[in-house]
C-alpha cells in the first residue's frame, strides 16, 4: 500500500483546471458565484441554455447507498433529502435565509420569540394539506435523541410551540441561538403519518418536487414528478433514477458512457481529467461541502497526549492531499472553515504545515517514538485514498498505522456512538454554515459529546457563548470564533487537512441542478437540454 508513495503529481492544480477547462471552467466560475435568484431567472427565461425543456429522466450516479435509518442526520447517504422533502427556509449564496415553506418570519429583539408564517398552498404527496402541525412534529421529531440529528441541540432550545391557526406558529426559545436558520434549512418536513415507514425505507412522503416510488437496497432509488408541487411548472423532469455505484472507476465510466447524467460523488482527482472534456460541466461550490480530517481518541494512549496529536498535525502534507486526492479541487487547511466563513483566517489555515522534523521532535518530547496505531476510515474510494496518504505521512515520522476500513453505514454509526479507534480519518460538514453549528452539532466537534471524547470547561463556555450570540456575524461572535479556532488548533483532537468544495459533475445536457448548503442535490429547476 505504501508503495503508492511518494508520488510525483502529474495532475493540474485547481487554478490550472480553471484555465484548461474552457467552457466548462467558465461555467464552473459562474456557477460558484451565481445566486439562487439568478438561477431562477436563467431557468425561467431564455438564458444561455435556452428554454427549459419539460420531461425526461435524469440519472444520478452516487457512491453510497441510501441509509433511511439516518434520514434525520446529515449524511451523503441521504441524497433524496431535497428531492422528496422541503424545508422551512433555504439559504442563498450569501447565507441569507430565503422563504420556502415558511413565507415570512419575525424575530423578537432578544432573539427568544420567532413568529413563522407558512405557505397555505402546499400539500403532501398523499394529498394532505401542509399545516403548522407538521412543523410542530418536525421540531419535536428532531428533539428526539433516537433521530441522531446533528442539530438536535438547536431544536431542543425551542421550548414553546404555539399554533395560531393552520399557517402561523410562534416559537419560544429557552435562549437565543445564532444558528436558528441552519435548523430551518436542515430540518426536512416529513408526513408524521409516514415517518415510521420512512426510517425503514419503505415509504417517503414529503412536499418536495419528486415522489418516492421505490428503494432497491444496494441498487438505487426511483423518484417521479410531483404533479401537485406548490412551485408552478416545477419540476421539469418526469423522473429521477439514483444508481448506487460504489467503485470510483465504474462511477466515472457511467458518466463517460452517458448511462448517468450527474454525480456529486466523484472524487476531485477523478473529476480533474473531465474538466477538459466538453461533454461535461463541473461545478465547484466553493462555500465548502465538507472537510477532510484526522480524528484522535483522547481516551487511549498515546493519543491522549496533546503533544502527540500536534506531532500528527505537523506530519501530514496537506498540499499533497489537495493535489493528489482532490485533483486540485480544495483548500489545504489546518482549520475547518471555508474561506466564505466568518470564522476563516489565513493564520488559522496555515497554523500547521508539513514539517516532519517538527513532528519527530514533538514525538521525542512525548516519549512516543516508533509507535503503532490503528487508523479507521470509511471504505469509500475517496476516504480510502486519504487514509493511505495519511498512513504514508505518519510512517515518515515513525508512526506505523494499521488501516481499519468500515463500510459507510458502520463508519457513520461508529462516529455517532464514539467507537472510533485511536485515529480515524473521515469527512465532516457544518463549517460552511453558521460557525457555532459546527461546534454545537457536528459529531466530531460537539462540545457536549464528541467522537474524540474531548471535553473541557473552556471549550464548553466558548461554544455556548458563540451559539447564543444573537448576531452570528457581530464582533463578539467573531472574537469567540477565533478563540474556538485557537483551542481546536492547540488541542488537535480534530486535525483538519483540507476544505472540500461541493463538486458536481454533470453531462453538458444537464441544466439547473444545484446543491444546498448541506450539499444535498436540488433539482427543482433542473432539466435536460
Amino acid at each position: 500500500m505504501n508503495s503508492l508513495y511518494p508520488f510525483t503529481s502529474t495532475g493540474p492544480t485547481r487554478r490550472g483546471l480553471l484555465r484548461a477547462g474552457g467552457a466548462g471552467a467558465a461555467l464552473l466560475t459562474l456557477a460558484a458565484c451565481r445566486s439562487a435568484a439568478s438561477q431562477d431567472e436563467s431557468t425561467d427565461g431564455a438564458g444561455a441554455g435556452g428554454e427549459p425543456r419539460r420531461g425526461g429522466t435524469l440519472t444520478v450516479a452516487h457512491g453510497v447507498d441510501f441509509a433511511p435509518g439516518l434520514l434525520f442526520s446529515q449524511s451523503s447517504m441521504n441524497l433524496p433529502h431535497r428531492l422528496v422533502f422541503n424545508t422551512l427556509t433555504r439559504y442563498d449564496d450569501d447565507l441569507k435565509p430565503q422563504p420556502e415553506l415558511a413565507s415570512s418570519w419575525d424575530i423578537s429583539q432578544d432573539g427568544t420569540t420567532v413568529t413563522l408564517r407558512l405557505r397555505d398552498d402546499v400539500t403532501f404527496h398523499d394529498g394532505r394539506p401542509f399545516t403548522a402541525d407538521d412543523v410542530v412534529f418536525a421540531i419535536e421529531n428532531l428533539q428526539n435523541p433516537e433521530r441522531a440529528a446533528q442539530l438536535r441541540a438547536t431544536a431542543v432550545a425551542i421550548t414553546g410551540l404555539d399554533k395560531r391557526g393552520d399557517h402561523e406558529l410562534v416559537l419560544t426559545l429557552d435562549h437565543p441561538v445564532g444558528n436558528l436558520f441552519d435548523l430551518f434549512e436542515f430540518m426536512i418536513i416529513t408526513d408524521p403519518n409516514a415517518v415510521d415507514d420512512a426510517i425503514t425505507g419503505e415509504r417517503l412522503v414529503g412536499t418536495g418536487p419528486f415522489r418516492f416510488e421505490e428503494w432497491r437496497p444496494g441498487a438505487g432509488l426511483t423518484l417521479t414528478r410531483n404533479e401537485a408541487y406548490w412551485r408552478p411548472d416545477r419540476p421539469y423532469l418526469d423522473r429521477v433514477e439514483i444508481r448506487v455505484i460504489t467503485q470510483a472507476d465504474s462511477l466515472v465510466s457511467s458518466l463517460r458512457t452517458g448511462q448517468s447524467h450527474l454525480s456529486l460523488g466523484v472524487a476531485g482527482r477523478d473529476a480533474a481529467p473531465l474538466a477538459d472534456d466538453s461533454a461535461f460541466e463541473i461545478v465547484s461550490y466553493e462555500t465548502g461541502g465538507g472537510a477532510y480530517y484526522v480524528g484522535a481518541n483522547v481516551d487511549v494512549r498515546p493519543t491522549n497526549d496533546k503533544t502527540v496529536r500536534q506531532a500528527i498535525a505537523w506530519a501530514i502534507d496537506r498540499d499533497r492531499i489537495v493535489e493528489q486526492a482532490l485533483g486540485g479541487f480544495g483548500l489545504a487547511s489546518a482549520a475547518p472553515w471555508p474561506e466564505s466563513s466568518p470564522a476563516f483566517s489565513e493564520a488559522n489555515r496555515t497554523h500547521y504545515r508539513h514539517d516532519p522534523d517538527r513532528a519527530r521532535e514533538l514525538l521525542r518530547e512525548a516519549g512516543a517514538e516508533n509507535i503503532s496505531l490503528p487508523l479507521g476510515h470509511s471504505s469509500t474510494p475517496g476516504l480510502t485514498v486519504l487514509a493511505e496518504m495519511v498512513q504514508y505521512d505518519l510512517e515518515q515520522v515513525g508512526i506505523r498505522t494499521e488501516l481499519q476500513p468500515y463500510d459507510p453505514t458502520n463508519a457513520q454509526r461508529r462516529l455517532i456512538s464514539g467507537e472510533m479507534p485511536a485515529l480515524w480519518t473521515m469527512q465532516h460538514g457544518f463549517a460552511q454554515v453558521t460557525p457555532s453549528t459546527l461546534v454545537v452539532s457536528a459529531y466530531p466537534f460537539n462540545e457536549a459529546q464528541n467522537t474524540s471524547h474531548f471535553s473541557s470547561p473552556e471549550y464548553t463556555e466558548l461554544v455556548q457563548d458563540a451559539w447564543r450570540a444573537t448576531d452570528p456575524r457581530g464582533e463578539d461572535a467573531l472574537g469567540l470564533y477565533q478563540r474556538i479556532s485557537d483551542l481546536l488548533l492547540d488541542e488537535a483532537f480534530i486535525i483538519d487537512l483540507a476544505v472540500l468544495p461541493a463538486l458536481q459533475v454533470a453531462r453538458a445536457a444537464v441544466r439547473g441542478a444545484t446543491v444546498n448548503k448541506f450539499s444535498y442535490l436540488n433539482l427543482d429547476d433542473a432539466y435536460l437540454a
